[in-house]
């Protein structure tokens, strides 16, 4: 691919929309943005918050541990952090910086503000309104399809910012219509490493240092070392291990950054550790190690395009396959091996449900990293899952394309069943 087409330019921008810094689970710090947007918005601290999410900001929200907070978990005080703490000018990494003094404001704030959060009224999938009153001032902050979209700002009556909401998530981001298989390995293959370098460098750096983190310290279900422990140190099980680990750290309130992919930073995280912890074990390049994420990166986005930033399909399925991907073309695969890979994973693990962010998660990303593994080893052995098994089809696009259509269209009600069972009693 030239430097100068339209595609490479595309492939390029993807990358540095997805690959960004965060720091702990991704929903619960968009809400975190939002409320420091609206504390800026109204200049003071609110006496009154309304929040309107929803299902699947509810369902993310809900279990994991809001980093920087004193342990505090869920939708209050993802909310209080970001109003209390929060600097909006770093999105993402909102509150990255809070002081032991900001954490004592924080739940001295959380004794005291009026909070009410109900379901959104909107059919998005990601959907977050706040409104923040005090005295007779109120400002309003929207933020839909993805973490950082911000669409409406307000102060009393004055309209800042007031933009359409599209239904795709992918809204005002480029069009990743154009991803195939055959053009990522071609990118992966050409792309000038300038061009990519400090982004996945970045995303290998902060991912395997949370992965480290995860495997020294007590996080979560500790699913990292239960693997090394019980299932043996192989180069397999320890790049499974290594994904999981960081996993532990991050949904259990580890405050350090990640790189996120496709909105998540446990498919950031799943789509690069495995393949650095195998490059470091052949001896690969820098270089070698860059294009191999680039193609984890962009498989994982391609397939994420038609099922959606959230919904009841787990994402880091998605990174899995992604994950060997990017194995297979770091040991020398190209297309072929690329597209059997991938199919041969998704055959796998396709259906695996989201019942929200926890600890769990982690276990569901070795899962996904061993699918991704086995798919380029049944390639290995000229072994395949054929079009017709399943949701299967002839054509690696194709079968990507079936996916999507499971999680958009059939796994509709089964995220609203998921959504109940949450918030039922004793849930």
């Amino acid at each position: 691919m030239e430097r100068n087409d339209p595609l490479y330019r595309d492939f390029c921008a993807i990358l540095r929309e997805e690959l960004r810094p965060a720091m702990g689970c991704t929903e619960p710090i968009a809400l975190a943005y939002a409320d420091a947007k609206g504390r800026q918005l109204l200049g003071d601290l609110p006496e009154q918050i309304l929040v309107e999410v929803s299902g699947n900001i509810i369902k993310n929200v809900k279990s994991v541990v809001v980093p920087n907070t004193g342990g505090l978990r869920g939708i209050a005080g993802a909310v209080c952090a970001g109003v209390v703490a929060g600097d909006p000018d770093k999105e993402l990494e909102v509150i990255a910086q809070v002081s032991p003094q900001d954490r004592q404001r924080l739940h001295t704030f959380m004794e005291q503000v009026q909070l009410q959060i109900r379901p959104a009224t909107s059919e998005l999938v990601f959907d977050i309104q706040l409104t923040l009153t005090r005295g007779g001032d109120t400002a309003r902050v929207r933020i839909a399809n993805h973490h950082t979209n911000i669409v409406h700002l307000s102060r009393n009556d004055q309209i800042i910012l007031d933009l359409s909401v599209a239904e795709c998530s992918e809204d005002r981001l480029t069009d990743r219509s154009s991803l195939t298989i055959e053009r990522i390995v071609d990118f992966a293959d050409t792309v000038d490493i300038r061009d990519v370098g400090d982004l996945i460098l970045r995303q290998i750096r902060q991912n395997m240092a949370i992965a480290r983190e995860g495997l020294r310290g007590d996080w979560g279900a500790n699913i990292g070392s239960v693997i090394l422990k019980r299932q043996g140190d192989t180069l397999g099980k320890r790049a499974s291990a290594y994904a999981a680990a960081g996993s532990d750290a991050r949904m259990s309130g580890c405050e350090m950054p990640v790189v996120i992919l496709s909105g998540s930073g446990n498919q950031g995280i799943t789509a690069s550790v495995p393949v650095a912890v195998v490059a470091q074990e052949l001896g690969a390049s820098e270089e070698e190690l860059i294009r191999a994420v680039v193609v984890s990166d962009l498989v994982t986005i391609h397939q994420k395009t038609g099922i959606g930033r959230l919904s009841a399909y787990c994402g880091a399925i998605s990174a899995g396959c992604g994950a060997g991907a990017g194995i297979a073309y770091l040991r020398g695969g190209r297309v072929h091996a690329v597209a059997h890979t991938v199919v041969n994973a998704i055959a796998i693990l396709s259906g695996t449900i989201c019942d929200g962010a926890k600890p769990s998660c982690a276990a569901k990303i070795a899962a996904a990293v061993d699918a991704g593994l086995l798919g380029y080893d049944m390639y290995l052995e000229k072994q395949q899952f054929y079009g017709g098994d399943g949701i299967v089809t002839k054509g690696v696009d194709k079968t990507v394309t079936n996916v999507g259509r499971l999680a958009r269209e059939g796994m509709k009600e089964t995220d609203k069943t998921i959504l109940k069972i949450m918030l039922s009693d004793g849930c």
